[in-house]
C-alpha cells in the first residue's frame, strides 16, 4: 500500500527508497547472531518431498493451500493495473499509485479488525466465502469504467484476501506436527510465490489475446469455478473449525 502511494507521489524517490531500505535490511541481517542448532538435520531434496507428501496426505491442507493456489493464479489483476490506469480509467501515474496501494488498504484495514476481533468459528465455510468475495471483487474491478468503483473493489480484494489468508495459515499451522512444520511451510511458500508469478503470466498473456478487461473477468470467474470444485473435492475443509483452546 505504501509503495502505490510513493510511486503515485515521485516513482524516482519510491525506488530510491526501496533500494534504501534494501540496502539497510541486508546490513542488519549481517550483524545477527546465529545461533546454529547442535543437530539439526542437512536439508535435502528428501526432506522437501516429505513436505510434499505430508500436505497430499491431509486434505485440510491440501485443500486450503491448493485453494489459494488457484485463486491467485487466476484472480491476479494486479499485473494488468497498468493497462487499467492508462488505457481504461485514464487517471495516469497518480491513479495507478492510487490502485496499487488500494488492495494493501484494505488488507491493512481487515488485518486491524481481525486482531481486536480474531475469526473464531467456522473457519473453513468463511475461507471459502472469503475467496468467492474476492472473485466478484475482481469481477466488479474487471468491468468497471469508475476509478472510486475500481479503488473500492480492489480495496474489498484486498480484504477478502487478508482473511483468507490468515485461515489458511490458521489450517496449515494447526494441521501439521511440530516436526513437519518447517517443511510444510517451506513447500507452501515455494508454491503460492510460484503462483503469484504464474498468475500474473496467466493475466498478461489472456490480455494479449481477449483484451485486459476480458482477462480480468475471466479470472474473476475462474475463481468462482474452483471455489465450487474445492467444495465438492474437499468437504473436510468446509466443515474445518479452529480447536478449542
Amino acid at each position: 500500500a505504501l509503495a502505490g502511494l510513493l510511486i503515485s507521489a515521485n516513482i524516482v524517490f519510491a525506488f530510491a527508497l526501496a533500494a534504501l531500505l534494501y540496502g539497510a535490511g541486508a546490513m542488519c541481517f549481517a550483524l545477527l547472531h546465529r545461533n546454529a542448532p547442535q543437530h539439526a538435520e542437512r536439508p535435502t531434496w528428501r526432506s522437501s518431498l516429505e513436505g510434499i507428501r505430508y500436505i497430499w496426505r491431509q486434505k485440510v491442507v491440501l485443500g486450503a493451500i491448493s485453494l489459494d493456489l488457484f485463486a491467485v493464479l487466476f484472480g491476479g489483476a494486479v499485473a494488468l493495473l497498468p493497462i487499467y490506469a492508462t488505457q481504461i480509467l485514464h487517471v495516469g501515474p497518480i491513479g495507478f499509485g492510487a490502485l496499487r496501494a488500494a488492495s494493501g488498504v484494505g488488507a491493512a484495514l481487515v488485518a486491524a479488525g481481525i486482531t481486536r476481533q480474531p475469526l473464531r468459528n467456522g473457519l473453513g465455510n468463511l475461507l471459502y466465502w472469503c475467496v468467492a468475495g474476492f472473485g466478484i471483487a475482481t469481477i466488479v474491478f474487471g468491468v468497471s469504467k469508475s476509478f472510486w468503483l475500481s479503488l473500492l473493489a480492489l480495496a474489498i480484494a484486498g480484504g477478502f484476501d487478508m482473511v483468507s489468508m490468515v485461515i489458511r495459515n490458521v489450517v496449515v499451522q494447526l494441521g501439521t506436527p511440530r516436526e513437519m512444520r518447517g517443511r510444510v511451510t517451506s513447500v507452501e511458500n515455494v508454491f503460492i510465490e510460484a503462483s503469484n508469478e504464474l498468475g500474473a503470466f496467466e493475466s498478461g498473456t489472456v490480455a494479449a489475446w481477449l483484451g485486459a478487461e476480458a482477462s480480468v473477468v475471466l479470472g474473476g470467474v475462474g475463481t468462482l469455478v474452483v471455489i465450487g470444485i474445492w467444495a465438492w473435492r474437499f468437504p473436510e475443509l468446509r466443515r474445518y473449525d479452529a480447536p478449542a483452546t
